[in-house]
């Protein structure tokens, strides 16, 4: 058994995860500590100017290591926050560093183009190998893409070693909501998996740019609104939808401006009706309906939006909580995972999760020194 450590930044830029396992990488696992370390109001605000900057990067390889301007200076604040993370995390949970085989580092998406071959996480893992005095798997996404994957969801292989050491038999969905929300279908044999649209990107955007709040706390503005159905269907009519997976987003791939002109709340209303109904009609590309749709990341945590997903879903929905698992640390787990699969050369993406041509490894290894 390996001991890793995850770290995970998603596109919500809420903060860092950091969760501890022990795995073969591959059925066994066994879940430890996990904590989460808030970005603060500063450090949000580089990584949005990060997010805008990246857009003008030319998607050519060259350009996927270049840092110019304000991406430089936001590389480096992810690099440092990372370590400090990793720091405190150990502090507090008592555990000699020592003691970690491996760190995943997944880094901080700014764009992510797989039509053009283009995908650019920003984090040196280099220097957080040297700053936490470990190795450190990174840059997993970078051998899917210019492989002609789509590079994006990695999880996939994860969910699948959860849900088969819980010991279902039917088809099961796991729906992770983040700043975009994917789904992995799992059914024996490789996941399917691709992502079905917005998570919390517009609605946090939303909140952000019009009540200076970073989220919809528990979706009370949403609770507060009326869903506008004219701008609900302008939403969905995005041809994203009717695209056959495997697909990736993203995270600035859908527009708000069809709810530019509604109050605040009725907005956010329409926005989380988006992410509810997107979920619900990326079902139909599956190949069964599931029995069980099991939900993690931080769109967990808006009541409206499950709400929504009750009604809509064909199937049960839980969060992962009742299943044993950590909702909010289960991306950090996954990339702890995934970083112990980098070690022992095992594929991490498959021709049903990002539409690569054969099951192959990825990401790179930083050793300490």
């Amino acid at each position: 058994m390996t001991r890793a450590l995850g770290l995970m930044s998603g596109t919500s830029l809420d903060g860092i995860d950091v969760a501890i396992i022990e795995t073969d990488g591959a059925a066994d696992v066994t879940q430890g500590p996990a904590r989460s370390f808030a970005y603060d109001d500063e450090d949000r605000a580089l990584l949005r100017a990060a997010l805008a900057a990246a857009q003008d990067l030319p998607a050519d390889p060259a350009a996927r290591m270049a840092r110019p301007g304000v991406l430089a200076e936001a590389e480096r604040r992810v690099t440092t926050r990372h370590a400090e993370a990793v720091r405190d995390f150990l502090i507090a949970e008592m555990i000699d560093p020592a003691s970690v085989d491996i760190v995943g580092f997944h880094g901080q998406t700014v764009i992510h183009r797989p039509a053009e071959r283009f995908t650019v996480q920003i984090g040196d893992g280099v220097q957080l190998a040297r700053s936490v005095g470990r190795p450190v798997a990174y840059d997993f996404r970078a051998a899917d893409v210019a492989a002609g994957g789509q590079g994006a969801p990695l999880v996939p292989i994860y969910h699948r070693a959860l849900v088969e050491a819980a010991g279902f038999a039917e088809p099961i969905v796991v729906v992770n909501i983040g700043g975009v929300a994917n789904l992995t279908y799992v059914d024996g044999g490789a996941p399917v998996a691709f992502d079905t649209g917005p998570g919390n990107a517009l609605i946090d955007d939303t909140m952000f740019s019009r009540a200076g709040e970073k989220m919809d706390g528990g979706g009370l503005t949403a609770a507060a609104g009326k869903v506008n159905p004219v701008a609900l269907a302008e939403l969905l009519a995005h041809p994203f939808f009717a695209l056959p997976p495997p697909k990736s987003l993203d995270r600035n791939a859908f527009s708000s401006a069809a709810v530019a002109a509604l109050p605040l709340e009725d907005a956010v209303a329409t926005l989380t009706a988006f992410t509810a109904h997107s979920i619900v009609r990326a079902l139909d590309h599956l190949p069964k309906q599931p029995k069980l749709v099991v939900l993690v990341g931080g769109g967990a945590h808006n009541l409206t939006l499950r709400w929504q997903l009750m009604q809509l879903l064909p199937c049960g929905l839980v969060v992962a909580e009742a299943l044993g698992w950590s909702g909010d640390a289960l991306e950090a787990q996954a990339f702890a995972y995934l970083a112990v699969r980098r070690l022992k050369n095992l594929p991490i993406t498959f021709p049903t999760t990002t539409g690569v041509a054969e099951p192959m490894p990825g990401g790179l290894i930083a050793g300490a020194n």
